[in-house]
C-alpha cells in the first residue's frame, strides 16, 4: 500500500489508547455496573493509573436500569470534572470517541475512560427490544413485528432485490468472519462455519437466516482517551484519530433503507483523514447483520452502491488477507454485548494498530477504518459514522 499523505488533521494532540475487553458471556447474573467497572479497572491497569487519575467518563449501555453515567460516578466512587452518555447503540464508540477527543483538546478533562457494556439474563433481549423505542412499543410489538429480526428481514430483502445481491455474499462475510473469530480468544463462536452451513442455515425472518443474527450476550469494552503526552508518559501505544463523520436520521426520504449518513459526505471525510480508502489496512464494521456491513463498505467508498457482493467475493476477509474486515469475528462470531457491540469494532482496530493483538495481528497495520450504526425502528437505523485510526508513527 502506498504511503499516506501527510497533513494537519482537526485531532491533533489526542491519543486513544489501553484498548480492553471483558471476556463475554452468554448469560450472567452480575449487574451492568459490575461489568462495566470491570472495564474501566482492566483499561486504567493497562496504564498503570488509579481511578482517581480519571477526570472524564463516556458510559453507554440499555441494562443500567434507572442509572446513567452520572449514576455510575457514585457507584463506582468516580469523581469527575467531564460526564457523558451516549445511548446510541452501535455507534456509540464512534461518538464517545469524537466527544472525549474534543473534550481532551478543550482542556475540559485529560484522561477520559470511554466505556460500554450490558449483562444478558435469560429474558433481558427480549425485555430490551420490546422497549427499544416508541416504534417498538407503538407500531412494532402490537402487532407481532418486534425485534431487530423482523427489521433487518425487511431491509435485507430490499437490498437483494435492487442491487441482485445473494446470499452467498452473505455467506462470504460470515465464514470469514468466523475464521477470524477462532484466532480471538474471546469469541463466544469457536466452531468453523462453511458456507454449505450458512446456506442451510434455518430461515428466521426470511431472507435473515440463523447465520445472520448475533447472539446476545453479556460484556463489556473500554478505551482510554486523553493527550499524546500524557499517552506517552504510559510508556503504551497509542492510536491517533485522523477523521471522524457522526450523522443521524440521515436520508429520511428513502422509503426502505439501503444507505445510511456514510454516504453523506465520503469525499471529505477521506479528505480530512488525509488517506484513500486502498491506503487503509483493515476495515471494522458493526455487524449485527451482514447486510448491514455490505452498506458501510459501499457508503464509506471501498466500492460503489452495490457492488459490494462482488468486490468481497474478489478479496479475503481474514486477518491474513487482502482486506481484513471485522478481524476479531464482529458481533456475528464473538457475540453482542449490548452496547458493548457497538465498541467492539473499534477496541479491537485500536489493537491492531497498536501492535497489541496478540498472534493475529494484520501485518503491518497502520491504518484503519471503525464505522457504527445504531437505534434500528422499524424501517430503518437512525445512527450511523466512522472514525479513521491510525497508529502512533503512520
Amino acid at each position: 500500500m502506498s504511503e499516506p499523505a501527510k497533513r494537519s488533521h482537526g485531532y491533533d494532540g489526542v491519543a486513544i489508547c489501553a484498548p480492553v475487553s471483558v471476556p463475554y458471556v452468554r448469560y450472567s447474573n452480575e449487574a451492568t455496573h459490575w461489568w462495566i467497572a470491570r472495564a474501566i479497572r482492566a483499561t486504567l491497569d493497562e496504564c498503570g493509573l488509579e481511578p482517581a487519575r480519571i477526570d472524564g467518563m463516556c458510559a453507554s449501555s440499555f441494562t443500567l436500569g434507572a442509572d446513567s453515567a452520572v449514576g455510575l460516578t457514585q457507584h463506582l466512587g468516580l469523581t469527575l470534572r467531564w460526564l457523558d452518555h451516549i445511548p446510541m447503540g452501535g455507534l456509540s464508540s464512534v461518538v464517545a470517541l469524537r466527544r472525549a477527543a474534543r473534550a481532551v483538546q478543550a482542556g475540559d478533562a485529560s484522561i477520559i475512560v470511554c466505556v460500554a457494556g450490558d449483562t444478558n439474563g435469560v429474558n433481558s433481549f427480549r425485555h430490551t427490544a420490546e422497549n427499544f423505542s416508541r416504534f417498538s412499543q407503538d407500531a412494532a410489538y402490537p402487532y407481532g413485528s418486534g425485534g431487530p429480526n423482523a427489521c433487518f428481514g425487511l431491509l435485507t430483502d430490499y437490498y437483494m432485490r435492487h442491487f441482485g445481491i445473494k446470499r452467498e455474499d452473505f455467506a462470504h462475510v460470515c465464514v470469514a468472519q468466523r475464521a477470524n473469530a477462532l484466532r480471538y480468544p474471546d469469541a463466544l463462536f469457536k466452531k468453523a462455519m462453511t458456507v454449505e452451513e450458512y446456506m442451510r442455515s434455518r430461515m428466521i425472518s426470511d431472507p435473515i437466516c440463523l447465520l445472520d443474527c448475533v447472539m446476545p450476550c453479556a460484556g463489556a469494552e473500554a478505551f482510554i482517551v486523553t493527550t499524546q503526552e500524557i499517552a506517552r508518559s504510559f510508556g503504551k501505544p497509542f492510536a491517533r484519530l485522523l477523521a471522524s463523520q457522526e450523522h443521524h436520521n440521515a436520508f429520511p426520504e428513502d422509503p426502505i433503507q439501503f444507505r445510511a449518513g456514510w454516504a453523506r459526505d465520503p469525499k471529505g471525510f477521506w479528505e480530512t483523514a488525509g488517506v484513500t480508502p486502498d491506503q487503509v489496512d483493515l476495515v471494522q464494521t458493526y455487524d449485527d447483520y451482514p447486510v448491514i456491513s455490505m452498506m458501510q463498505i459501499e457508503d464509506l467508498g471501498f466500492c460503489g452502491k452495490g457492488e459490494s457482493g462482488a468486490f468481497l467475493r474478489e478479496r479475503d476477509l481474514t486477518v491474513d488477507g487482502d482486506f481484513p474486515h471485522n478481524t476479531s469475528g464482529g458481533q456475528l462470531s464473538v457475540g453482542q454485548a449490548g452496547a458493548a457491540g457497538g465498541y467492539l469494532g473499534t477496541v479491537d482496530a485500536l489493537r491492531q494498530i497498536t501492535g497489541t493483538a496478540t498472534g493475529r495481528r494484520v501485518k503491518d497495520a497502520r491504518i484503519a477504518v471503525a464505522s457504527g450504526f445504531g437505534l434500528i425502528n422499524y424501517d430503518r437505523g437512525v445512527c450511523s459514522g466512522a472514525v479513521v485510526l491510525a497508529g502512533e508513527g503512520a
